[in-house]
């Protein structure tokens, strides 16, 4: 089974590295990494050149102007030849040397696979600052406020054929509105693996600022609307808690450490 890896880059040279060599580590190796640059003006395209021989192969990049994330991750599923595929963010990394054979290993009866994420410190990556942890979906549940963290989400690349890529329309949120139209809309099976798949750091495309945060919100009622879901009574406040008491524990378990 082959998997690929999409990643877009804008000016991602401090931390492309990180991400390339967490793919270069994998113990699984039937995968192809697609890195879809915005036209970086930094070292981003030095050190993808720089790592490329290192793939024997498995390395697809290309780099030009762009509408922004999800125009490049479009981009990506373009070129996908793999059976299934996923996001890991250029400012992102994977957890561990194993993750492309656990979602590998516990796909074989679903659509989609996904796991826990640790976000880390945008300065250091060994410090964890929050932590979010999945479980099982269960259909409704993004109206109570769940959802996958979508930099573990792992899809077969026939739902992205049935169901569409991201919606560029939405320059915060197009994540969310995809794993809501898959899981939701289009009723795909799906397994949580509680295992953490990635290692995100802050600061990022959709954690980057509060009003980001709020914009992201108002997106997520937005796709709530355009796939034919009524926007639940006090959304927001469902989505935002879970993650505050998230950070609450997390705190609170570092001081008691």
């Amino acid at each position: 089974m082959k998997l690929s890896i999409i990643t877009a880059t804008y000016n991602s040279g401090r931390t492309i590295k990180d991400t390339m060599n967490s793919v270069l580590s994998q113990s699984y190796t039937d995968y192809e990494h697609i890195i879809i640059d915005g036209g970086s003006t930094d070292d981003t395209l030095d050190i993808i050149r720089e790592l490329e021989p290192e793939y024997k192969g498995k390395l697809i990049y290309v780099s030009g102007p762009d509408h922004g994330i999800y125009d490049a991750m479009n981009k990506g599923l373009a070129l996908a030849s793999g059976d299934v595929v996923g996001v890991l963010n250029s400012d992102d990394f994977f957890a561990d040397r194993n993750v492309l054979s656990t979602i590998v290993n516990n796909i074989d009866r679903v659509d989609a696979v996904y796991g826990d994420l640790d976000f880390v410190d945008c300065k250091d990556s060994k410090k964890i600052v929050r932590l979010w942890r999945g479980s099982q979906f269960e259909p409704g549940a993004f109206m109570k406020g769940w959802h996958p963290a979508h930099p573990t989400f792992y899809a077969r690349k026939e739902c992205y054929d049935q169901f569409g890529g991201f919606d560029i329309t939405y320059d915060v949120s197009a994540d969310f509105e995809l794993m809501l139209r898959f899981l939701e809309k289009g009723k795909i099976t799906s397994r949580y693996v509680a295992e953490t798949f990635v290692k995100m750091r802050t600061g990022g495309e959709s954690t980057g600022s509060i009003l980001r945060i709020i914009k992201g919100n108002k997106n997520a009622i937005r796709a709530f609307r355009k796939n034919g879901f009524k926007v639940p009574c006090f959304y927001i406040f469902r989505r935002l808690l879970p993650k505050a008491l998230s950070m609450l524990k997390f705190k609170l378990r570092l001081t008691s450490a």
